[in-house]
């Protein structure tokens, strides 16, 4: 399956975010605000995002990275989500048609408590983080995004996994009336994560970036975050997490076993069969940078494959 090779996209200037509206503003509004904000995504200027809802109080984490963030647009606009479009462009025009309200995501297979949660259940099982990751795509581009969520050890935690269960799968919306029938990959897209890469405080589940209200083309209403992967392992729009004794099937490990392995930790030792990893251009930026181990992340989350051969679990 070939990834198209992205453009260049210039730099810009990034306008700081009051991140401080009320939270049950945020509530009451988010649905009627992520209608409206449809319009954004096709073309209406961004001082018309003031009117945007915003998320509310959010703590500053410790994980959070210092680097330069990447452009609103940008993060916004350059997007794979194939269910809209190959393009990068496409997911902005097209992800607009996915109602986000109401939404539920259910937890399935081996845990004690299943059980559905509504996104505003989601909203309030832990306080809402700003985290500030890097993303690394296995296509050798990178951004730096404010995220905002909280850890999915939070949900896992009020669902009591069972012994037995090894592995975690995500389950992402698939509506055809709306979406691609092309069979790029296998609908509904899958991914999945060992349960102890699951429960890393890390790894999060986003409700919104730069303070405001997830947009669709990044995979609202919630989605999944793991920085120290390659992108396509972070899930968008979830809608189900099923737990597991064996390693789940995902999308692009079904579609090309040889090139997006289960694990598709950022390496840049290991090269994707047709580029190399060693370096990656950041998006707004003109000249390349190496690529960093664990995505720059090795510090806290290399103990977790001690003594795996990274090349074979690659």
């Amino acid at each position: 399956m070939l990834i198209k090779r992205p453009a260049d996209i210039p730099a810009s200037e990034i306008t700081p975010r009051d991140l401080f509206d009320d939270r049950r503003r945020f509530l009451q509004q988010a649905g009627a605000s992520l209608i409206a904000g449809a319009a954004l995504w096709h073309g209406v200027p961004d001082n018309a995002r003031a009117a945007a809802t915003r998320l509310s109080p959010l703590a500053s984490s410790p994980f959070s990275t210092t680097e330069s963030q990447t452009a609103y647009k940008s993060v916004t606009t350059y997007n794979n989500f194939y269910e809209f479009g190959t393009d990068k462009e496409d997911p902005a025009r097209n992800a607009g048609k996915m109602a986000v309200r109401p939404w539920t995501v259910r937890v399935e297979g081996l845990a004690g408590k299943l059980r559905t949660f509504d996104i505003d259940d989601l909203l309030k099982l832990a306080p809402l983080e700003e985290r500030i990751y890097r993303l690394r795509c296995v296509e050798a581009w990178s951004m730096v995004v404010p995220w905002v969520g909280f850890p999915l050890s939070a949900l896992l935690k009020q669902v009591d996994p069972l012994g037995s269960a090894k592995y975690v799968e995500f389950v992402t919306h698939y509506d055809a009336s709306i979406m691609t029938r092309r069979q790029i990959l296998n609908w509904p897209y899958t991914e999945g994560l060992r349960l102890d890469e699951a429960m890393h405080p890390l790894t999060i589940l986003a409700v919104g970036l730069y303070g405001e209200v997830l947009p669709n083309q990044n995979g609202a209403p919630v989605r999944l975050v793991v920085p120290w992967k390659y992108g396509f392992k972070s899930a968008k729009s979830i809608v189900a997490i099923r737990l597991h004794e064996k390693q789940p099937a995902t999308a692009w490990n079904q579609s090309a076993p040889q090139e997006y392995g289960f694990y598709s930790n950022v390496n840049p030792e290991v090269d994707h069969p047709r580029w190399s990893q060693a370096s990656e251009r950041r998006i707004g930026e003109l000249r390349k940078r190496p690529t960093l181990m664990f995505n720059g992340y090795a510090e806290q989350v290399a103990s977790l494959y001690q003594g795996m051969d990274l090349r074979k679990h690659y």
